[in-house]
């Protein structure tokens, strides 16, 4: 095993935004939960947010946290959750697209229909991806100030690749569309033989104001998700082929977008305990030696990164005694005996 959670977390005193990721089924939300669980208990003001459209931190922590708010959670000082809601964000995209293809027919003087244009662009289904990026924006300069460590349960490994990586692409789609509407109003000055007016006509235009404020939005997001002092994306998988061979793809993803990658966590481990004894059964047995081979891999190819492993529990981590039991593992970071 490489530097554990807890030695990884105390070398970069300015960690403040992490992030786990994995593919579906591997327990990225209790691992987000234990993360969380254990700043608050340090009594530092944390926030736990879900980015997963299919949330499921009500159901981690046994208590009603939907609504799309900052809600206190019950039975612990200094933890907040936040499970959040993008329809509100998805209908200010609408409205925004709707009112800027309006002023664009009128300014180009386009003598049709704006309506049928305006459906097809507002129903773009990259709206909720952009959305949800939005959001997660937001909450990391808006509440940043506000906690000490904000942690971020993401959906499923690819989504959580791609919603990290708007960031990127927006930039470079951002700055094609500033120069284009940049030319495109010098050129309907220099037509109206007015050059003297170009700079104050490029200033006083909202389709660019939009854009520049959203590049500066995007170029702040970037600025925070590629520091390596302030975040950090955790990968969680489980001992099986497929979940282990997930995050060694994706790993190169995360960091060819410049995010940096805070390591593994190792869920569902079995302890040797449960093979020793009397009345183990031959499923058990197999089980076990399977988990040992997938370990194995698990030790060649992801040493270094690995930071804790959290045992399988014989119930289901739900409610915070659970949650207790795996904030304790991350802090351990020892396999499970």
């Amino acid at each position: 095993m490489g530097e554990n959670f807890i030695n990884f977390v105390e070398a970069k005193s300015n960690l403040k935004f992490m992030f786990t990721g994995g593919k579906g089924g591997v327990g990225k939300t209790i691992c987000a939960a234990g993360i969380a669980y254990h700043f608050a208990e340090e009594s530092e003001k944390t926030l736990i947010v879900s980015l997963n459209p299919v949330h499921s931190l009500s159901s981690v922590f046994g208590q009603e946290l939907w609504g799309g708010q900052i809600k206190p959670v019950k039975g612990i000082d200094n933890l907040w959750t936040c499970e959040v809601d993008i329809s509100e964000t998805v209908n200010k995209y609408r409205e925004q697209i709707a009112r800027r293809l309006r002023e664009f027919m009128k300014w180009a003087d386009i003598p049709i229909n704006p309506d049928p244009f305006i459906e097809v662009a507002t129903t773009n289904p990259a709206f909720e991806e952009s959305a949800m990026f939005d959001d997660m924006v937001d909450i990391m300069i808006k509440q940043g100030e506000e906690y000490d460590r904000i942690v971020f349960d993401c959906a499923a490994v690819a989504n959580a690749v791609r919603l990290l990586g708007l960031s990127k692409i927006y930039g470079l789609w951002l700055t094609r569309m500033i120069k284009s509407r940049e030319e495109a109003l010098s050129l309907r000055v220099k037509l109206s033989f007015r050059k003297d007016k170009i700079m104050e006509e490029i200033k006083r235009d909202p389709m660019l104001a939009d854009l520049l404020s959203m590049n500066q939005r995007m170029k702040n997001a970037r600025v925070l998700l590629s520091d390596a002092e302030k975040t950090a994306f955790f990968f969680v998988t489980i001992p099986l082929a497929l979940p282990i061979a997930v995050v060694k793809r994706f790993i190169n993803m995360v960091e060819a977008f410049d995010i940096p990658v805070g390591g593994v966590f190792v869920n569902m481990v079995m302890p040797e305990s449960v093979v020793k004894g009397r009345g183990v059964t031959d499923y058990l047995t197999n089980k076990f030696k399977e988990q040992q081979g997938y370990m194995q891999i698990i030790h060649r190819d992801l040493r270094e990164l690995v930071r804790a492993y959290i045992p399988m529990f014989p119930t289901e981590v739900t409610g915070l005694d659970m949650i207790k039991k795996v904030s304790d593992a991350l802090v351990s970071g020892e396999l499970p005996v």
